[in-house]
C-alpha cells in the first residue's frame, strides 16, 4: 500500500471512528436509542446506498432493513407499554375520586382499596342492585346503611344510599370499622362480604387463621374468591397509580 492510499484508508478509518464514537457518546442515554439508531441509517444512505459497488449496496439495505426493524420494534415496545397502561386505567377506573379521596382520608382507609372493593362490588355502577338487595357504587344492604349512618354521624334515607357521595362515606365507614376490628385486610373484605357473624365463627371453629395467614380456608366460595379478587385488584391498582 503506497503512502497516499494508506492516508487515504487512515483518513476514512478515524472518521468512522470518529463518527460511531460520537453518535455513541452524545447519545448514551437509552430514551435516545432511536436517535442513535436514526444516525446511523442516515450515515449508511449517505455511505453505502449511493455506491456504485453492487455488493455494497446490498449490503447496506440488508443493514438498513435492519435498523429499521429494531426502530420499529423499540417503538412498538414503548408504545405497547403506554397502550397497555391506558387500557389498564380504563379497567381499573378511578370514578367518583373526589368522594373516595375525602372518606378514605376522613376513615384512614387507602383510597385504592376502596376502589378495588368498589371495582368487585358494581363495577363503579351508581345504581346497581343485587338481587339479595345491595345498593349502590359500594352494594349496601339497607340494613347495613342504617346501622353505619350514625356511627358515620349522619342520616340516610333508602333513596339516598344511592347517591355516591352517601354510598362511599358509608361504604368506607364499613371497611374502616372492620379493618381496625380483624387487622387485616382478607378478613376485613371477608366480613364486608359475608358478614362478621360468619368471618367470626370461621375463626373460632378454627376454619381459619384471626391472623389471615390462611384466607384460602375461607369455606364461602362465593366470599373466597371475593377476596382474593378485591386483594388481586388492590396490588394492581397500587401499581398503576402509586
Amino acid at each position: 500500500m503506497i503512502a497516499s492510499d494508506f492516508f487515504i484508508w487512515g483518513r476514512s478509518f478515524f472518521a468512522k471512528i470518529f463518527i460511531w464514537g460520537r453518535i455513541f457518546f452524545e447519545n448514551i442515554m437509552l430514551t435516545n436509542l432511536v436517535r442513535i439508531l436514526e444516525s446511523i441509517l442516515i450515515y449508511y444512505l449517505q455511505e453505502g446506498l449511493f455506491s456504485k459497488n453492487p455488493m455494497k449496496k446490498e449490503k447496506t439495505l440488508k443493514k438498513i432493513v435492519s435498523i429499521i426493524l429494531i426502530l420499529l420494534v423499540i417503538i412498538f415496545c414503548v408504545n405497547f407499554s403506554k397502550i397497555k397502561n391506558a387500557t389498564l386505567k380504563k379497567i381499573y377506573k378511578i370514578d367518583y375520586s373526589e368522594y373516595v379521596e375525602k372518606y378514605s382520608t376522613e376513615y384512614n382507609v387507602d383510597k385504592y382499596l376502596v376502589y378495588a372493593t368498589i371495582k368487585a362490588e358494581s363495577n363503579f355502577n351508581q345504581y346497581a342492585k343485587s338481587s339479595q338487595g345491595a345498593l349502590g357504587l359500594m352494594q349496601l344492604m339497607q340494613s347495613t346503611a342504617f346501622e353505619i349512618a350514625p356511627k358515620a354521624g349522619i342520616s340516610v334515607t333508602e333513596d339516598s344510599i344511592f347517591e355516591p357521595e352517601m354510598n362511599i362515606n358509608l361504604g368506607t365507614k364499613l371497611l374502616s370499622i372492620l379493618l381496625q376490628k380483624y387487622g387485616n385486610t382478607g378478613l376485613a373484605l371477608a366480613a364486608y362480604n359475608a358478614g362478621s357473624g360468619n368471618v367470626d365463627s370461621w375463626i373460632s371453629k378454627g376454619t381459619i387463621k384471626d391472623d389471615g395467614s390462611d384466607l384460602e380456608n375461607i369455606p364461602f366460595k362465593e366470599t373466597n374468591n371475593y377476596v382474593r379478587k378485591i386483594l388481586r385488584d388492590y396490588e394492581i391498582y397500587l401499581r398503576l397509580y402509586n
